[in-house]
């Protein structure tokens, strides 16, 4: 080979390696990009683990975070607090009880039930939203969350919200999903089956009905998504199973639903005649619109309770035809609230069954409250819903 040749063969090569490292750059850079929020730089999303799964010991718990109402942190004072605690208080006291509360149950999902920040107290929905999660970030633990009524009035208007939400770190948030559910334990048969499912669901803020000013509710475009999906489930349950192999060991129900919602439905004022365990401080602020989300919950079957905030001073749980309505309790204390009456949180945990090699599905589920005082007391423990298996021949 000529030695014109070789330096023409090196020209290219040398030509060749400069496009490769500008094209690597190019990505490197576009991968890299970064937003600016307040001048803070976000990285691209950090995904959870998912699907979500069971533990090891066949539990799957969830913190109910209910009303923070997240303003622009220490600068934004807290409410209905006495007046010794008034001085110091703030966001910060928020952020400071939802650590306490990762700390003490570590928990595998948080459910962040509406009114997330309080738009009308932050000149910037974005960086409230980030300080408001940010503990589910800090620990990495996945998180939903749905909107409240006041979200939505500060910067951001609610599609661009739930956008926000779904591309922040450890969210499972998404935008009209197909599914949500929560698979079994590692190493059991149930795996990589939906044993426990989760929808979460928007009822709007406010509207106006005939002339009158009332607060949001579920659609029926929502209630059909819902039943469409609960059917999806109830199919995939069925094949999972080997029924149409004739495997046998199916449970005769669906598996096991939760729902998570902000504003009430009217049903529940209907539980202050009846037994509820908790505090029915205030009365239930719903919509005069009557749409019909208990009655889809009682056909689809598999909604075992729905978990509700809004109202900041109740916290009680009663049982509406077999389905259990439960408030979280105020959370924050930029919310209103109650001198003297702690804000708190609830958890729900499933529970699975235990055959006798394995894992047989949810068995139990129950909740809890915890205050937000010196031992974050634990309070009003109860089952919410047990299992029925019965065995096809």
């Amino acid at each position: 080979m000529s030695p014109a040749r070789i330096t023409v063969n090196w020209k290219h090569t040398i030509l060749y390696l400069t496009l490769i490292i500008s094209l690597i750059y190019s990505i490197e850079t576009l991968i890299s990009h970064k937003l600016q929020v307040n001048h803070n730089q976000i990285r691209l999303k950090r995904s959870p683990n998912l699907p979500l799964r069971f533990r090891d010991d066949g539990t799957f718990k969830i913190l109910q975070v209910a009303d923070m109402h997240f303003g622009m942190g220490s600068i934004t004072r807290c409410r209905d607090v006495t007046d010794a605690e008034y001085g110091y208080c703030s966001d910060l006291n928020t952020t400071q009880f939802l650590r306490r509360m990762i700390e003490a149950e570590r928990p595998d999902l948080i459910a962040f039930t509406g009114d997330n920040i309080f738009g009308s107290s932050t000149t910037d929905a974005a960086e409230s939203l980030l300080q408001a999660i940010g503990p589910a970030i800090e620990y990495g633990i996945p998180w939903a969350a749905i909107l409240g009524n006041h979200d939505q009035e500060s910067t951001m208007n609610r599609a661009e919200l739930m956008t926000f939400l779904s591309l922040m770190d450890f969210s499972v948030s998404q935008i009209n999903p197909p599914l949500q559910d929560v698979h079994g334990a590692p190493g059991s048969v149930l795996s990589n089956s939906t044993v426990f499912d989760l929808f979460f669901l928007d009822s709007g803020d406010r509207e106006t009905v005939q002339g009158r000013r009332t607060y949001g509710w579920i659609k029926d475009s929502q209630l059909s998504w819902l039943q469409d999906a609960s059917k999806q489930i109830f199919y995939h349950d069925y094949t999972k199973h080997g029924l149409n192999q004739n495997m046998g060991n199916v449970p005769s129900n669906p598996d096991p639903a939760l729902a998570f919602f902000h504003i009430p439905i009217p049903e529940v004022r209907d539980l202050w005649y009846t037994p509820f365990i908790g505090q029915f401080q205030e009365g239930v602020a719903c919509s005069i619109v009557q749409s019909g989300v208990l009655s889809t919950f009682l056909s689809m079957g598999n909604v075992k309770a729905a978990f509700i905030g809004h109202d900041h001073v109740n916290d009680f749980c009663g049982n509406l035809k077999g389905v259990w309505f439960c408030y979280g309790g105020g959370f924050g204390y930029h919310a209103y609230g109650r001198r003297n009456w702690h804000r708190r949180s609830r958890l729900i945990e499933a529970k699975l069954g235990k055959g006798k090699d394995t894992w047989t599905g949810v068995q139990r589920i129950k909740t809890w409250k915890r205050l937000d005082d010196g031992d974050l007391c634990k309070i009003d423990e109860q089952v919410l819903w047990e299992a029925s298996y019965s065995f096809l021949k």
